[in-house]
């Protein structure tokens, strides 16, 4: 696996050893990406990368031009790897790891404030909690949701897109108050 685009293009990703972490394909991440670009959602973002495994989306921000980028993490084969490539890719100023659980974190984080600007979601498939998952997200984050089926989003949310790629499915929208139109 490799950074797809950006001043780290063509630089090796590591990826966790074991089957719990699902890497996303360089195909989808540059269509993911080149997606946010269009709608200027990375220059300068804060960035969330919410269930991180390797660190490749928020790596992918990072090396296109966002500011800063939050990985978090549970396994710990995949905080070896996303620790790994922060390191080896000298990101240590720009990115952040928080061994955790991505939804408490961004319940955490939201009691406290703290605002991030792109919240990328690709937790393991199967994965049940969307419906607390999406409550979570910061009102006006941009939002990338990776799964291996639709996820349904708040109705006040915007939807800038939704594809899929062979058994994944990309849903690029804004989050929304309930109840507010963006």
């Amino acid at each position: 696996m490799r950074v797809v685009s950006g001043d780290l293009g063509g630089r090796k990703l590591v990826t966790p050893d074991g089957s719990d972490t699902r890497p996303t394909s360089d195909r989808v991440r540059e269509a993911m990406f080149n997606s946010l670009f269009s709608l200027d959602a990375i220059e300068g973002a804060r960035v969330l990368d919410a269930f991180a495994g390797s660190g490749a989306l928020g790596i992918e921000a990072l090396s296109r031009g966002a500011l800063h980028a939050t990985f978090v993490e549970t396994g710990r084969n995949a905080l070896a790897a996303l620790r790994e490539n922060i390191e080896t890719l000298q990101l240590g100023a720009q990115g952040r790891v928080v061994p955790g659980d991505a939804l408490a974190h961004l319940e955490r984080t939201a009691a406290a404030g703290e605002v991030y600007d792109l919240v990328l979601l690709d937790p393991p498939y199967g994965f049940d909690q969307w419906d607390e998952l999406l409550a979570a997200v910061p009102v006006g984050a941009r939002v990338v949701i990776e799964s291996d089926r639709e996820v349904i989003v708040p109705d006040s949310w915007e939807v800038h897109r939704r594809k899929r790629y062979g058994g994944t499915v990309v849903t690029l929208a804004t989050a929304s108050a309930q109840g507010e139109t963006p």
